[in-house]
Formats: structure tokens, C-alpha cells, sequence
């Protein structure tokens, strides 16, 4: 199985409008992060986790032709809002499946009204919504998935594992009680890991940590990244503990 992170920054992206601190005039390219989502690959199975403002530019900086489905972890602008070049990816008269928690899907509907029409030639995006439940396992293609809900400040998102691998970003509790059972065994945890102090919405890098280590999971990556540290910086700091990921950066991992 093979994880490419198409996208690894916060919100604002990195470098930030405007901004004018060391990291935002990086010319380290580690250091320049679109918003955050993931590419994931196994045999012919090709699944996108969220569709940010930079979707359509991620996916032709990384060669993404088809995919399989699509999976979104909530509905936040960042997350959301390169719904629209799905259009590029349905083929023979299939919409695109797409999954996410009830409330993410009801979200989708209203903002994106059009997406669920009965398919046609017409040139809009063409989807097909699936509810992603609490632990229910679902497949698509070759690759099995297992979501499970946190908290991420005033909302709520999803995480997702797949095979020994979890995807889990934009949280501020991890709700370890009914969840870290899903973290077990890991062989590579890409979890959100916004800054180096505490916020209301999303991990600092010592949480991030605290996690990677609860669950014992073999590799650690941060993700969702904001402008306030370099790539270099993190990497030395957490050296032997967790990993800064970067954008177009690959990570393999041994099928089960």
C-alpha cells in the first residue's frame, strides 16, 4: 500500500497571505503546504481523503487520473471546498462514491445540491453519498476502512483506519475511550499536529506524540501543519519520536 500526501498544511495554507514570518518565506519547498488531504493506493484501489481548495492542483502535481471513491473527515472549507473537480473522475456513466459521517454528507447535499443529480453527459460532478458509521467497516475497492468520530473543537470528525494505517486529522480529543482501540497495532499514524501550543481545535505536536505513543504506532507523521515552525525545525526536534510530513511526500507500508 502506498500514502502520498497530496496535501499536509492548516487551513490558511502555508505560506499564509500576507505573512511575512521565516516559514511563510521558506524557500525550503518542505515548507510551502496546500491544505491537507492524502491519496491512498493499493493494487488497482486508488481512495482520496478530502477534497481542499488546492484538490485539482494536488492531484496534477501527483498524477491522480481516476479514483475509487472519495472520503471526507468533515465538512470544513479546507477539507471540502475541491469538491467540485471530482467532475474529472467519473467515467462510463459511474458517479463517484463518496463517504462520510451523516452530518457530512447531510452538509455536502446543501452546499452541493447539483452533485446528486441523476447522472448525465453535462459536465458537473456526479455523486453517489454512502454514511460512514461509528466502527462499521466498509470497502472500497480492495481497501477496507473502519471510521470512527472525534472531536475537533466545536464539531465533530472522522477518522479513518485502513489496513495497519490511520488517517487522522483536524481533532482536539481523540475520545480515547471509544476509539484507541481503532489505533492499535499501527504501522503508520498520520495524525493532525497543528502547532507547538495547545489549541481548541486541533493537536499540538506533544499531543500528536502522546498519541503515536498510547497506540504504539511503529511510525508517526504530522499533518495539518501551520506557519509556525519549518519543516527542518520540527524534524530535528522530534527526531526518533514523530515526523513532520510535507507535501507530495510517499510512505509505503506492507499490505496485511
Amino acid at each position: 500500500m502506498k500514502i502520498t500526501m497530496l496535501g499536509t498544511g492548516t487551513s490558511c495554507g502555508v505560506p499564509f497571505i500576507g505573512c511575512h514570518c521565516p516559514v511563510c518565506l521558506s524557500e525550503d519547498p518542505k515548507d510551502k503546504r496546500c491544505r491537507s488531504s492524502i491519496l491512498i493506493e493499493k493494487g488497482n484501489t486508488k481512495v482520496v481523503i478530502d477534497t481542499g481548495y488546492e484538490f485539482r492542483l494536488q492531484c496534477l502535481r501527483s498524477g491522480v487520473e481516476r479514483l475509487d471513491g472519495v472520503l471526507y473527515t468533515h465538512a470544513h472549507p479546507d477539507h471540502l471546498f475541491g469538491l467540485d473537480d471530482l467532475r474529472a473522475f467519473y467515467r462510463e456513466e459511474k458517479s463517484v462514491d463518496i463517504w462520510g459521517s451523516k452530518g457530512t454528507i447531510d452538509r455536502i447535499k446543501t452546499l452541493y445540491p447539483y452533485v446528486f443529480k441523476p447522472f448525465s453527459n453535462d459536465g458537473l460532478p456526479h455523486l453517489s453519498p454512502h454514511i460512514a458509521y461509528q466502527g462499521v467497516p466498509f470497502l472500497v475497492g480492495e481497501i477496507e476502512f473502519i471510521p470512527f468520530f472525534m472531536t475537533h473543537g466545536p464539531v465533530e470528525s472522522t477518522g479513518y483506519r485502513f489496513g495497519n494505517c490511520a488517517y487522522v486529522t483536524d481533532v482536539s480529543d481523540i475520545r480515547e475511550e471509544e476509539n484507541l482501540k481503532y489505533l492499535e497495532n499501527l504501522d503508520v499514524l498520520i495524525i493532525d499536529a497543528l502547532m507547538e501550543k495547545k489549541h481548541p481545535s486541533h493537536l499540538s505536536f506533544i499531543e500528536a506524540c502522546e498519541i503515536g505513543k498510547k497506540c504504539g504506532a511503529k511510525r508517526v507523521y504530522f499533518t495539518h501543519i501551520s506557519h509556525t515552525m519549518k519543516h527542518v525545525d520540527i524534524e530535528r526536534k522530534y527526531n526518533g519520536i514523530a515526523k513532520p510530513s510535507y507535501d507530495t511526500m510517499t510512505v509505503e507500508v506492507d499490505d496485511e
